[in-house]
């Protein structure tokens, strides 16, 4: 693989089929890759076995290729890189960012207050276990302050980790690895430069930042597209049961995802081909709005 300049990704879940919000998200990485003569990169993140959906991964894999889309080397797989987070984690216990917790979900309940995403870790293990327990999470010590996330798209985002999220986990304690452990871990090893993706991400964005620095590594640039919506307001996902998208009609979603993101082809823009072809000629992260965005119609 080149070292090319810029390098971006598209990091799907196999936990259900690709919908409209996340081809508008692909859509959007791909050609602020291409538009800047980069690589993009296709990666799996297949970590949480339980929540997946049997027949996801090579789903997604199969409808994106009918799509058009053309990724850069072969595709990654988070479940076939434990040894790389095992490694991080070693490295920040090693050096006291990182602890064994032991505390329940209940028992935080019961003595946490409310956050930006879910409760405030409220520090309870962080100068070890009580005696006769052991820990069952690795968390990451956060330390006080606004962190600032200067987004190309959203502008300037702050969030102060130890008021708004607390230690957050970097190792469940049902065994499985934490997404803030493992995005760091493999975009830092795979060279990623820029990541573009959906903004429910956004508030995510510090911690992943926070584990960059306690990891020493150089953190990407970020870019959060705008969101889709249901007519209720609610965001496109297996959650909020969003149809998944069909390759029969490519073309069609492939002209409705770029006109959510401020790209209208011309309407003798019909193919495949021809669209990809318009849209990488014109494609100017300038015009794509901040959102959220509802989807229309069909």
């Amino acid at each position: 693989m080149s070292n090319a300049i810029y390098r971006g990704r598209f990091a799907p879940s196999p936990t259900g089929l690709l919908h409209a919000g996340s081809l508008s998200t692909a859509v959007g990485s791909y050609l602020e890759a291409r538009s800047r003569g980069g690589e993009w990169l296709l990666r799996m993140e297949d970590l949480d076995p339980p929540r997946e959906v049997p027949g996801a991964a090579d789903d997604i894999l199969r409808t994106l290729e009918a799509f058009g889309f053309e990724w850069d080397g072969e595709v990654a797989y988070q479940s076939r890189r434990h040894g790389l987070y095992r490694a991080a984690l070693e490295r920040l216990a090693a050096s006291g960012q990182a602890y064994a917790c032991c505390c329940t979900r209940k028992e935080i309940a019961a003595h946490a207050r409310r956050g930006l995403d879910g409760y405030v870790y409220p520090g309870t293990c962080r100068r070890g276990c009580p005696d006769g327990r052991e820990g069952r999470a690795w968390r990451l010590a956060v330390a006080e302050g606004d962190a600032v996330v200067d987004d190309r798209l959203q502008g300037a985002y702050r969030q102060d980790l130890a008021r708004d999220i607390g230690d957050f986990v970097l190792l469940r304690a049902d065994g499985f690895w934490a997404y803030q452990l493992a995005v760091v871990v493999d975009d830092a090893e795979q060279g990623v430069t820029d990541i573009v993706r959906g903004a429910d991400l956004l508030v995510s964005t510090p911690r992943q930042l926070a584990v960059y620095d306690a990891l020493g590594l150089p953190a990407p640039g970020y870019c959060h597209l705008p969101v889709l919506t249901n007519a209720a307001g609610e965001k496109l996902s297996k959650q909020t049961l969003a149809p998944a998208i069909s390759t029969r009609d490519a073309a069609r979603q492939l002209r409705a995802a770029l006109e959510l993101l401020g790209h209208v082809p011309p309407a003798d823009c019909e193919s495949l081909d021809d669209l990809w072809r318009w849209a990488a000629a014109n494609w100017l992260l300038s015009r794509v709005p901040a959102g959220p965005l509802q989807l229309p119609h069909s």
